[in-house]
């Protein structure tokens, strides 16, 4: 059965975007540290749909330069990379040096929904719990930082969430018939992540659960344990300085009707 237990009082707005802002000054530091340090961050989100995943990443990225810091989410594997070894297709966007890779899902796909939903079969399924560990060791092993996340989300939660999608056009392209189904699979899902994580839940790349019925409580508590399991400091900007601007040598710029300009959409608008 879903766990009842009550839902944390939500943030104040103001309160939550001054520590958000707070954090994520925080993870430009990390960005640097990255960056000069030539790291490897890997940051696995993983949860049930509508979980507040892929807020909590868009929020981690915000500030971070996309050379540097890339989201990955994977589409459905194609016919050839189905064929290949399962890991294969994640191995390509590991991060090399002085990168970050944040995954909006990822290797655990067959933890879950494959397994649940039939997509793989039970000998790939137990195939899987056994070399991700492994895997994931190897990871580690070779110096890559991994951090992995599980957004627990109530089933009551994840409904209204769900809803709010179906009636906001913004937001609908969020969900899919895949989303909607696998509310009559809630159990299903349950036992195949407490599955997941008696097998790969270890000391080398352990699960962090994060408690997302609250959004903004999610995203401030993801964050704030990120930045402090990581052994960054602040590296010193290089010195800039903004040169002074060169006298004119007679440039004439051509005439506006020359060229196409967007119409002024905006003056048109009332208060």
């Amino acid at each position: 059965m879903a766990d009842k237990k009550a839902r944390p009082e939500a943030l104040p707005r103001a309160l939550y975007e001054r520590e958000l802002l707070r954090l994520q000054t925080e993870l430009v530091k990390v960005q640097e540290w990255v960056r000069a340090e030539g790291a490897r961050l890997v940051v696995v989100f993983e949860g049930r749909d509508a979980a507040g995943k892929g807020g909590t990443i868009k929020r981690v990225a915000e500030h971070l330069n996309p050379r540097v810091a890339r989201i990955v989410a994977l589409p459905t594997p194609t016919e050839r990379e189905r064929t290949q070894w399962y890991f294969q297709r994640y191995i390509a966007h590991l991060p090399a040096a002085g990168e970050i890779a944040l995954f909006d899902r990822s290797w655990y796909n067959r933890a879950g929904v494959e397994h649940v939903m039939g997509f793989c079969t039970k000998e790939e399924h137990q195939r899987f719990l056994h070399q991700c560990p492994i895997f994931e060791r190897m990871l580690v092993e070779d110096g890559v930082l991994l951090r992995k996340y599980w957004f627990s989300v109530s089933d009551a939660v994840q409904e209204e969430r769900f809803r709010r999608r179906l009636d906001d056009p913004t937001r609908r392209w969020k969900l899919s018939s895949m989303d909607l189904e696998s509310i009559t699979h809630w159990e299903a899902y349950s036992r195949a992540k407490d599955e997941m994580l008696v097998h790969t839940d270890i000391a080398e790349a352990p699960w962090f659960v994060v408690e997302s019925d609250n959004k903004r409580r999610a995203r401030i508590n993801t964050i704030a344990h990120l930045l402090a399991s990581l052994p960054y400091h602040e590296v010193p900007p290089p010195a800039l300085e903004l040169p002074p601007r060169p006298p004119s040598t007679g440039y004439v710029r051509p005439p506006r009707d020359l060229q196409t300009y967007v119409p002024d959409h905006a003056a048109g608008l009332t208060g």
